[in-house]
């Protein structure tokens, strides 16, 4: 997994904030609430936050897909 530990534009760190974040979105609640609830105010740290995604996740479809049909 790859959190964002600061945010690209200002350097803000968020990597403390991530796990509580996407905890809460899986849960349900709105994206916009969850980070005026952690204190994320910026546009550059919620941008970061709302465009984190997971690359392991992308990456296991290929790799159970080439199980399936054992390409070597």
């Amino acid at each position: 997994m790859l959190v964002p530990v600061r945010c690209f534009t200002c350097g803000a760190l968020l990597a403390d904030k991530y796990y509580e974040f996407s905890r809460r979105v899986a849960a349900g609640e709105d994206p916009g609430a969850v980070l005026d609830d952690l204190g994320v105010k910026r546009y550059c740290c919620r941008r970061t936050l709302l465009s984190a995604v997971e690359p392991v996740d992308m990456v296991m479809e290929y790799y159970v897909a080439r199980k399936r049909f054992k390409v070597e």
